[in-house]
């Protein structure tokens, strides 16, 4: 029978070694062959796992591919080297560790978990702005470097927004409740000479251009008698007086502004501004009041071309 010749075949395999090669006698055909064959080592010509694990059917290893590291950025980085650091941000200091080969980028992110500081919101600096691309190797960042935190949350902002918006409307409340210009005290001692004598005539309710003639017969804050000169031409307005005429280029003039004289509404007081703060303004009074817009839009850059 077969079965004399099946052992002498696993007793020739088991002296050969694992990796031999081993050919099945012919002619072997016992019930239960077939399931015994599948068993053999896979050096013997199975397809299957056997004790020689790792080996390739020609006989070479076979390496398992290598498994990514995960960093979590915290202090044990799975055996990568480490560098202390001292993050300071709105005058709070963290003692950090953090991986030396690790980007600016994953940095941002590690001041975000301490701080609450958005990645957006922050500026990040150690020897100038940290560069998010390179690691903190290239950029040689040692042992008990600073680091240096600027930026605000998105709480911070709205904490010091509101008050702003607040502080800025009980401002203009404050400007409503003031009382009018021409009852101030610089401006009553002009206006309570009255109308000069040669005043221009108004015309209430009615916007005129600007004559080509200069405006005349008003007074300036110390009282003397100014008039008004627009040079269009050469996009100046000259300012005269008995003593001297002043030429002033439109762009250098900041602003205008005006208000109606009470109890003469058909003349107005008015401002040219001449520097960054109300000590440059130079006002003129009795200003005719259909005037009034095509001074501001002419001395404003808005032409009036009729």
């Amino acid at each position: 029978s077969g079965a004399p010749g099946l052992e002498r075949s696993r007793a020739e395999a088991a002296s050969r070694g694992p990796g031999s090669s081993c050919p099945l006698p012919t002619g072997a055909e016992e019930p239960g062959m077939e399931a015994e064959a599948q068993e053999l080592p896979l050096g013997c010509g199975g397809a299957g796992g056997s004790p020689a694990a790792g080996r390739s059917p020609e006989g070479e290893e076979r390496r398992e591919p290598p498994q990514a590291s995960v960093s979590n950025g915290g202090d044990e980085d799975n055996g990568r080297e480490l560098v202390e650091l001292k993050v300071i941000w709105n005058k709070n200091k963290y003692d950090v560790k953090f991986c030396l080969d690790s980007t600016g980028a994953e940095l941002k992110q590690k001041i975000h978990s301490l701080t609450g500081l958005p990645p957006a919101m922050q500026k990040v600096m150690f020897k100038g702005l940290l560069p998010e691309e390179k690691t903190l190797r290239e950029i040689k960042v040692t042992n008990g470097a600073k680091i240096m935190v600027v930026g605000s949350t998105i709480n911070d902002v709205l904490a010091v927004n509101t008050p702003k918006e607040a502080a800025q409307q009980e401002v203009k409340a404050e400007e409503n409740k003031k009382e009018p210009l021409c009852r101030q005290k610089q401006h009553r001692k002009v206006l309570d000479k009255g109308k000069p004598d040669d005043v221009m005539p108004s015309v209430k309710g009615v916007q005129e251009r600007l004559p080509t003639v200069p405006l005349s017969g008003m007074y300036n804050k110390s009282g003397g008698k100014v008039r008004l000169t627009f040079k269009l031409e050469q996009d100046q307005l000259w300012i005269g007086t008995k003593e001297r005429t002043e030429k002033l280029p439109m762009g250098s003039i900041k602003n205008v502004v005006s208000e109606p004289i009470e109890g003469h509404e058909d003349y107005h007081m008015m401002a040219f501004q001449l520097g960054p703060t109300e000590a440059s303004y130079y006002w003129v009074y009795w200003v005719p009041t259909q005037y009034v817009d095509a001074i501001k839009d002419t001395v404003l850059g808005k032409w009036q071309y009729f």
